[in-house]
């Protein structure tokens, strides 16, 4: 009889226990409702699109479509380096090999255009061959013989060559306009290549009033087509679809625009992911499919 009784004894024999036993009962669930608040408060997750409330977002959507760029003709001019314009043009095929095109970095791909010499790659780079356009896609008013040069210089150098950097040009004397071009006026079929580029150059003009007038994304798509895409789409290189062809957008086209930005950010058969352009944002990258597109329609 005295076990069974001494089972069901309180645990509380005293006045202070009952005391700590009833502070007890407050003080606990006082703290787990504190802790429970900071851990929501310091655990919050963003909602899905809060980021387009962002004070850079909002600055993007509400600058302006164009600006106006006031050039001094007299200035001096601040030419690319070798690497500024690697990574700005040229690596949309040289880095990953694309095509056919020398890797930069296997000198085994390098070699036998390295040994006839530095006057015949820039020769090539010039007039264009196989798959690479005439200098690789850009303008001769956006980028100089000697910018070019040096794009050669580094990508050899950075594969095994030991060529010296170009000569710089002389500048021109104040107030005189700036001099053609040198090895585009030298020779007809380099005059030529040149000739090509400036009408594709044309066609983006023509082009550019109607995309500008879609919206402040299609001035950054054009930025990115002219410095990276064009390499390709301009002169239809490996069935790239052909800037303002619309016969070779239709079908493209026709998958969803969804499709065709991710097939541009991941790469898709020759096209490296976001055209070789690493740095682009996904959304730049967009932007430059939905200014073809527009051109395209």
């Amino acid at each position: 009889m005295s076990e069974a009784h001494n089972e069901h004894e309180s645990l509380i024999k005293t006045p202070k226990q009952l005391i700590a036993a009833v502070i007890a009962g407050f003080l606990v669930p006082i703290v787990v409702i504190v802790l429970l608040v900071n851990y929501v408060g310091n655990n919050a997750l963003t909602g899905a699109g809060s980021s387009a409330m962002t004070e850079k977002a909002i600055a993007e959507r509400i600058a302006p479509v164009a600006h106006v760029e006031i050039k001094d003709a007299s200035a001096p001019r601040v030419y690319q380096t070798g690497e500024q314009l690697y990574k700005a043009v040229c690596a949309a095929c040289h880095a990953a090999g694309t095509a056919g095109a020398p890797k930069v970095g296997a000198s085994e791909d390098w070699a036998p255009r390295i040994k006839p010499g530095y006057d015949e790659m820039l020769k090539i780079a010039l007039a264009g061959k196989g798959a690479m356009p005439a200098r690789g896609g850009t303008s001769p008013d956006d980028v100089t013989d000697y910018e070019i040069g040096r794009a050669i210089v580094y990508m050899a150098n950075a594969s095994g060559g030991k060529l010296p950097e170009p000569a710089q040009p002389a500048q021109p004397a104040a107030g005189a306009a700036a001099p053609a071009s040198g090895a585009a006026a030298a020779s007809g079929a380099d005059a030529g290549s040149a000739a090509a580029a400036a009408a594709a150059m044309a066609s983006l003009k023509t082009a550019a009033p109607a995309a500008a007038s879609a919206g402040g994304n299609l001035d950054a798509g054009k930025k990115l087509y002219d410095t990276v895409c064009m390499a390709c789409h301009a002169s239809g290189v490996l069935n790239a679809p052909k800037f303002g062809d619309k016969a070779a957008w239709a079908p493209r086209i026709a998958t969803g625009i969804d499709t065709l930005h991710t097939a541009a950010i991941k790469g898709l058969n020759a096209m490296p992911p976001k055209g070789g352009a690493a740095g682009a944002s996904d959304d730049d990258v967009k932007a430059a499919v939905d200014y073809m597109v527009n051109a395209a329609k």
